[in-house]
């Protein structure tokens, strides 16, 4: 008794334990999230500069290699996530990030400035985008993911990337979305330099793949929440960021096609890169909150997304207002699910 009064930090040392493990776990996510936006960011630059010196045209650059660099992150940490054997974390960050990139990166951006949709290839995207979403959501409706579903998805990515060749060698030459890909693909890189940018970005993706989805689940462990839920919200907007990053950036430059094109690509992506290898790897069933909540919030931004975005008669504007609404749908969604905790 003697001992615990002259000390009393040892009456509550398993606290104090808890109150470590967590800053561990906490500083090892945000290292995590720091590997995976320096290295998106050289992967990227190592990918388009590798594809522009082998003489691939630079809109095929921008909507393949551009946009599966892009979502490295995401595609990373779902199969280190599968192959450690959590893959409701790696579906979890495909759904979040989907939310977070149409009500997050989408709303911020066209906060900061509001966005003029002149591409005809991003309005041919859209409809790929709901079909991608909608076959995403056919494959959940048992609550199971499996091989099979694995095997479809990738098949599904296999098909749209063939398309999106297609859609870049008969697009118009005079779409402003050209202009805009070719001015961000860097032109100036000797090849071992591009291939040195490339193997630096991977093997930092990697390293903060493995460092998040470690910190990430004992997160969730240690605050008794699911990996899925852990997913959603942090996992989701962390590996997010760079898609946020480019896609203001991009604004500010007055290139929006890019900032929205960014998130189109990104979301099938999504949904095809990344649930394909979880679900491949590491099968897995679900609870009703994935079809009662979390998959029919992804539809329903990107529904309103394609209404934003796609006409027939002309240029799409998605404006300020409609920015913050969509910022706060994000809140609500965030605020939603981690008070339901």
């Amino acid at each position: 008794m003697i001992t615990r009064l002259a000390c009393p930090m040892l009456a509550d040392t398993p606290g104090l334990f808890w109150f470590l493990a967590m800053l561990l776990y906490s500083a090892a996510t945000v290292a995590g999230f720091a590997l995976l936006i320096w290295g998106a960011d050289r992967f990227v630059v190592g990918a388009a500069g590798s594809a522009r010196n082998l003489g691939v045209p630079t809109l095929l650059i921008g909507l393949t290699v551009v946009a599966i660099a892009t979502s490295a992150p995401e595609i990373l940490v779902s199969i280190t996530a599968a192959l450690d054997n959590n893959p409701t974390l790696a579906v979890g960050n495909a759904i979040g990030s989907n939310i977070a990139n149409i009500a997050l990166v989408l709303g911020a951006t066209a906060t900061v400035r509001p966005l003029l949709v002149r591409s005809t290839i991003l309005r041919r995207e859209m409809p790929a985008l709901l079909a991608v979403t909608l076959l995403t959501v056919m494959l959940f409706l048992d609550s199971h993911l499996g091989v099979i579903d694995g095997v479809l998805l990738l098949v599904g990515l296999m098909m749209v990337m063939h398309w999106l060749v297609r859609l870049g060698s008969q697009a118009d030459q005079f779409d402003p979305i050209r202009e805009e890909i070719a001015a961000e693909i860097p032109t100036e890189i000797p090849m071992s330099s591009a291939i040195g940018w490339l193997i630096l970005g991977l093997a930092l993706l990697l390293t903060g793949a493995r460092t998040l989805v470690w910190g990430a689940h004992h997160i969730a462990l240690d605050l008794g929440v699911s990996d899925l839920i852990v997913g959603l919200t942090i996992v989701a907007v962390g590996t997010s960021l760079p898609e946020l990053a480019v896609s203001v950036v991009s604004a500010l430059k007055g290139e929006h096609d890019i900032a929205l094109g960014n998130i189109i690509g990104s979301n099938m992506f999504n949904c095809l890169a990344v649930i394909g290898p979880a679900a491949l790897i590491s099968p897995t069933g679900f609870g009703e909150d994935i079809l009662r909540l979390h998959l029919p919030v992804m539809i329903a931004l990107t529904l309103v997304l394609f209404a934003m975005t796609y006409n027939f008669t002309g240029k799409g504007r998605i404006t300020r207002l409609e920015g913050l609404a969509l910022l706060s749908v994000f809140f609500w969604y965030e605020g939603y699910v981690i008070g339901g905790l």
